[in-house]
């Protein structure tokens, strides 16, 4: 890692809460980057891990911010954006934040080969690589840990679906070549997604870029949907490689009692996290036109969603009052974005399969 005098071309941004088994990887692979012009952010939650003394032993260059308590995702981050954005003052163009999670590990060309990427095509406001599954074994225990780097995918970009559900493309998948093309996506995963700051400023909302009102769960899709809105193309490069332990894990393309079966096996946090914020996206997020197309889908999905949450999970009700409550802070936010909005209903509908 390097120090420079102006601050870099890109700020990579590591959220953490308690991460020590899977932050000296990470640090350790982007210490090996072959391009250099960038700095390390991390934005500590209330971790009680160790983190402040570990990176100023082992990596003294790297900025650490610290909140007392556990903001959530979306804050977090949104502080290390303005972080960077206000070291870069006015000066927007060509710059970059790289949001992370702090389980994954890069491949040393994985910065050059998005930061080459993003440079080559202008009007790309998001890039993503080709981001792998990995699986470890004792990652607390530095002699016995071993990391497996798997050729299953866990995304290649965000799809959309008919029924404005998301997914990762290919998760679980093994990589048998189907993915080895660059292409455009609808948007790109937040656990390791490179954001051009031009497009981030854009997206703003007041002290905002993820909404904070998520707090955590599907804030990448809001933010990947509302860049679609604003003009902003997100790109797949397939020779950026990187990998992603992920703790929740479900393949794209799985049944109905398996989606069930996955929804019965989350925490009742992600449950309703998952639940009130998926209504949140779609009120900030779909045109009233996009029911005359794929109208059908949402609402028999959604009946279908109200039910289950209803009868099955104990944070179902809460989730419902809570999408309700947030209404008119959510629809404030929708009128900014469709007040900015450069593209028409039919260019973003397009993703929708």
């Amino acid at each position: 890692m390097v120090t420079l005098m102006a601050y870099p071309t890109v700020s990579i941004n590591v959220v953490v809460c308690n991460e020590m088994k899977f932050l000296p990887e990470l640090l350790e692979s982007i210490a090996l980057q072959t391009f250099r012009d960038f700095s390390v952010l991390i934005i500590d939650n209330g971790s009680t891990d160790g983190v402040e003394g570990y990176l100023r032993e082992h990596y003294p260059e790297v900025t650490l911010l610290r909140n007392a308590r556990n903001l959530g995702f979306s804050t977090a981050h949104n502080q290390g954006i303005r972080y960077a954005i206000e070291h870069w003052g006015d000066n927007l163009e060509d710059r970059f934040v790289l949001v992370t999670n702090p389980d994954t590990i890069f491949t040393p060309t994985f910065l050059e080969k998005l930061v080459g990427a993003a440079r080559a095509n202008p009007n790309v406001g998001s890039v993503g690589g080709k981001l792998m599954r990995a699986f470890g074994e004792n990652l607390s225990d530095e002699v016995f840990k071993e990391t497996v780097r798997s050729q299953r995918f866990d995304s290649t970009g965000l799809c959309a679906h008919k029924n404005c559900t998301f997914t990762d493309r290919g998760a679980g998948e093994m990589d048998t070549g189907q993915y080895n093309q660059d292409e455009l996506v609808f948007g790109i995963s937040g656990a390791l997604v490179l954001y051009r700051a031009q497009a981030l400023e854009s997206a703003r909302f007041e002290d905002e870029f993820f909404d904070k009102d998520f707090f955590l769960y599907k804030e990448d899709v809001d933010l990947a949907w509302r860049l679609q809105h604003l003009g902003w193309d997100a790109l797949y490069v397939a020779d950026a490689v990187a990998y992603h332990y992920r703790g929740m894990y479900c393949p794209e393309k799985v049944g109905l009692w398996q989606k069930i079966t996955n929804r019965r096996n989350k925490s009742t946090v992600r449950s309703y996290y998952s639940t009130r914020n998926h209504w949140l996206l779609l009120k900030k997020n779909l045109r009233v036109v996009d029911l005359i197309f794929f109208g059908l889908w949402v609402i028999t999905y959604e009946i279908g969603r109200v039910i289950y949450v209803l009868l099955f999970e104990s944070t179902g009700r809460r989730a419902v009052l809570d999408a309700c409550k947030l209404a008119p802070t959510i629809l404030k936010k929708r009128f900014s974005t469709f007040a900015r909005a450069k593209r028409k209903g039919a260019e973003v509908r397009r993703w929708f399969r």
